[in-house]
């Protein structure tokens, strides 16, 4: 049986029991009045008493007690089912106990998986960053560090390409006409470009990384590989990541990252790509009032 189920058993035990004590309690107030009764014809009786009048009483003591012995043996009933449900309840209690623990102990050790997973994949991520860069520093072709454009942007746009038609191309429209200088793909790569290298100089060049975290990006190779290359920046420079997220839930985020759900983010089911652009420009501009 499941928690449920014996949980389930467990309040109908209790409700059981609820129920007999009741009648457990109608019953004794029954055997008091009866009791009661007994007791007040035993004192009328004096001597006094005609005899018609004595064996109509005696006849009512005598029913009386009839009663009251059916009453003690139907009491007697209801204790011996109260005990029952009693010890059947106790071993409802020491199962759903049982069960409760071992589903502490799943939750506990699939917790640890995902602990055990999410750094694994950081450990992995930061070893692809470390070999892309000392491959672009040993690199003959356009180096980060050495021969890369001065041009800085306002903006990285980390995304999966299958979210472009859904909020990223019109996203970055806008950030475009609102005059933010961005780093973004389609404009950034072009023909027989190196993808690593490229990104590598948006990544050193941007003020911040907008993060579009959907269920596509969770998946994708280069998109964890700016994830990790943005973490890497922030770590030494400040503030630097601002998660979207695009349909997608926080219990997607916190099983693939802690660290991001814990992160203030913006949600474009709830706000439209012009409310977010604006609140961009105000981050981006009171950066450079500082």
């Amino acid at each position: 049986m499941s928690i449920n189920q014996y949980q389930n058993s467990l309040n109908q035990v209790d409700k059981d029991i609820a129920s007999l004590e009741k009648k457990l309690a109608n019953y004794a107030k029954s055997e008091a009045e009866k009791t009661r009764r007994i007791s007040s014809i035993e004192k009328s009786i004096t001597k006094n008493t005609s005899v018609s009048t004595l064996n109509s009483k005696l006849k009512q003591i005598s029913t009386l007690r009839n009663e009251l012995s059916r009453i003690v043996t139907q009491k007697a009933d209801i204790n011996k089912k109260i005990a029952e449900k009693r010890s059947k309840r106790n071993d409802l209690s020491i199962k759903v106990q049982k069960e409760q623990e071992k589903q502490t102990k799943k939750e506990f050790e699939a917790r640890k998986r995902i602990e055990e997973t999410y750094k694994k994949q950081i450990a992995d991520l930061t070893q692809v960053v470390n070999s892309g860069l000392s491959l672009v520093k040993n690199s003959s072709n356009l180096s980060v560090y050495e021969n890369d454009t001065n041009e800085e942007y306002d903006v990285f746009i980390s995304h999966a390409s299958e979210d472009k038609e859904s909020f990223v191309n019109e996203f970055a429209d806008v950030l475009k006409n609102l005059g933010l200088n961005i780093w973004y793909d389609d404009n950034n790569i072009k023909w027989g470009d190196s993808i690593r290298t490229s990104i590598d100089i948006g990544l050193k060049k941007c003020k911040f990384g907008i993060v579009i975290l959907s269920r596509h990006y969770l998946s994708k190779h280069w998109t964890n590989y700016e994830l990790e290359g943005l973490f890497q920046r922030e770590s030494t420079d400040g503030k630097l990541i601002l998660p979207i997220w695009h349909n997608i839930t926080k219990k997607e985020i916190q099983d693939f990252s802690p660290v991001l759900a814990g992160k203030m983010a913006i949600n474009t089911a709830i706000m439209t790509p012009e409310e977010i652009g604006q609140q961009l420009l105000e981050l981006v501009n009171s950066t450079k009032v500082n």
